[in-house]
């Protein structure tokens, strides 16, 4: 069975951990593309399967050589929507005038970064958050750029050694993580995200 188009024999099965060749590559890209695409105008629930397959112009066969579920292609989506947010924040320094202040100025631009689209933010963490099986590893890596992105904005904080630096990126990540839940769960609106992350930064540096 094909959907727009696409044969499922053009596709062979993609061995796990294997590296994708070019044309795989380009499929996968495709596929996470139309998710993206769909969640950000209908969130969770606007992005089936099926529909994927028919906006990315690839058999629906061939979405599940990469994805188990709708789940793990979110998953993926918000691991490159993560690298993406680091990559831009790393080309514009933090600005304020203690270190405080820039650590608060990272938090707070990946925030907003947040409630641009809120749609897609929501759609992403929905499934992040779910209790499928295949989910971890995409856990795991977006926690794994979270942390990099705590971790260069407090670079430059003095007289923090490493173990506490540890720390610091750990509770962080902790609070934007909970903050995040609670607001896809709408227990508070989206700006509490922001406002949960620079409380939390402000006093665990004050407090060191």
């Amino acid at each position: 069975m094909t959907v727009g188009g696409t044969a499922d024999a053009e596709d062979p099965r993609v061995p796990a951990g294997g590296r994708l060749t070019a044309n795989q590559a380009d499929r996968r890209r495709r596929v996470v593309e139309a998710a993206v695409e769909l969640a950000s105008e209908g969130g969770y629930e606007l992005v089936q399967m099926r529909d994927v397959a028919t906006r990315a112009n690839v058999a629906l066969g061939t979405i599940y050589r990469y994805f188990e579920s709708k789940d793990q292609l979110l998953g993926a989506a918000l691991v490159e929507w993560a690298e993406a947010l680091e990559q831009r924040l790393a080309q514009r320094p933090a600005v304020g005038a203690t270190a405080e202040d820039r650590v608060v100025d990272v938090l707070r631009r990946a925030c907003r970064a947040i409630e641009r689209n809120q749609r897609l933010s929501s759609a992403l963490i929905t499934a992040v958050g779910s209790p499928d099986d295949g989910i971890s590893r995409y856990q795991a890596e977006v926690n794994e750029v979270l942390v990099r992105i705590l971790d260069s904005a407090l670079e430059d904080v003095e007289d923090v050694e490493d173990s506490q630096r540890d720390g610091l990126v750990r509770i962080l990540s902790h609070v934007w993580f909970a903050a995040l839940i609670g607001w896809v769960h709408g227990w508070r609106g989206v700006r509490s995200v922001g406002d949960e992350l620079e409380f939390a930064a402000r006093f665990l540096l004050s407090a060191g």
